[in-house]
């Protein structure tokens, strides 16, 4: 089985392109076995491009647990590079089919006709708690809450970008709370489907630092809608302006929430690795 291994500003996945050979038919499994750092490929998922009856293509993503997830701000872009490059879809344009939706991406193809950065539309945020799902709520939001864990008390927002995220802003992301409370947050009883997790330093109004303890695979080095969901969570706490530039272990994302249409854009590189066969 073919596949490429390709990362959005560190944040590695590894794809199978679904057009030209068959979808497997195990996925969860080989999402844990390919994605093992030691005895795998190494990566925080496995993404299969699949073809699509609304869309250019469809994205279906694991998680590196081999639970499969609903949407990925980074992964999506390195889906339209591959299927721009590829000749799958050879428009500037795309449409990509999610878990959350089609979504529309324009390419910045530059030298060689390659792809150098994407603008995704995240489209607009969710807020109402019954509907991320999170059991945290006032007036059916879960906006700057006081909520405890591990005996800790944090100010929490919660968003939903297509996947469940609860941000936290803190004076510093340490290991300690990433490492170790992160997970603990992932998998509290308030979050049914589980939780992506972000701490996040306020630089000044127009740039943040973000560390992510993502479900279901751990610290990533950058996470697209977490980015969208710290975005949306800091305006909403008055903490930064709509457009903002968010820092990330692995590079930096641009991101807009547009007043008028209630969506999020957001923009980043696309890097592929290198191409091998699993056998």
């Amino acid at each position: 089985m073919k596949f490429t291994k390709m990362h959005g500003i560190g944040n590695d996945y590894i794809y199978i392109d679904c057009f030209d050979q068959p979808v497997p038919d195990n996925a969860p499994q080989l999402a844990r076995e390919m994605s093992h750092r030691h005895f795998g490929i190494g990566g925080d998922g496995l993404v299969l491009i699949r073809p699509s009856e609304t869309a250019d293509a469809w994205m279906q993503m694991f998680n590196a647990d081999g639970s499969e997830s609903e949407m990925c701000g980074n992964a999506i872009r390195c889906v339209a590079k591959l299927v721009y490059e590829r000749g799958i879809a050879t428009k500037k344009r795309q449409l990509i089919q999610t878990g959350n939706g089609n979504l529309t991406l324009d390419l910045n193809v530059g030298d060689e006709n390659r792809v150098d950065c994407v603008t995704v539309d995240m489209g607009p945020p969710e807020l109402q708690s019954e509907k991320i799902p999170t059991t945290i709520a006032n007036d059916g939001k879960a906006i700057a809450q006081t909520v405890e864990f591990n005996g800790q008390s944090f100010e929490v927002t919660c968003v939903s970008m297509g996947n469940p995220h609860c941000v936290i802003f803190v004076d510093q992301a340490s290991d300690d709370l990433v490492l170790g409370l992160g997970p603990k947050i992932e998998n509290d009883p308030r979050f049914p489907n589980r939780t992506n997790v972000e701490f996040v330093e306020v630089i000044s109004r127009n740039r943040l630092r973000q560390r992510t303890w993502e479900r279901g695979s751990g610290e990533t080095w950058a996470c697209g809608t977490g980015a969208a969901a710290v975005c949306v969570a800091a305006v909403l706490t008055d903490r930064c302006e709509r457009k903002v530039t968010i820092e990330l272990l692995g590079g930096e994302l641009e991101l807009q929430w547009d007043a008028e249409t209630n969506h999020v854009m957001k923009t980043g590189g696309a890097t592929e690795v290198f191409e091998g066969v699993w056998e």
